[in-house]
């Protein structure tokens, strides 16, 4: 959907389309398993465990990082990346929301 049309919606439609796109790929939700299975933040050794190209890694974390499923840190010439837990929880909640919505069999389809 082009973003022209994205005013149509609440800020909070939007919000979550932004970060259930992010997830949206193959590689980034191996990467946000990654993170989670680890518990804690990781450093540089992406590459090793997805067997993607560096630079493809990085790219994945930059959607990650902007739709803010993920926070980094730079620390020398390293940047951490690690779960934003804030984020997470409202992504949780409002997917729960959305999924648990009862829905009516018809019979028109």
């Amino acid at each position: 959907m082009g973003t022209t049309k994205s005013y149509f919606f609440s800020n909070e439609i939007n919000h979550l389309s932004n970060l259930f796109r992010a997830l949206g790929h193959p590689a980034r939700i191996a990467i946000v398993q990654h993170l989670i299975d680890q518990k804690t933040c990781i450093c540089n050794d992406l590459v090793e465990e997805l067997g993607l190209a560096q630079a493809t890694i990085s790219q994945h974390l930059k959607a990650l990082k902007d739709a803010g499923i993920i926070k980094g840190n730079i620390e020398g010439k390293s940047i951490c990346y690690c779960i934003d837990e804030n984020n997470w929880a409202h992504m949780e909640a409002h997917f729960h929301a959305f999924i648990g919505q009862k829905v009516q069999a018809n019979s028109c389809c």
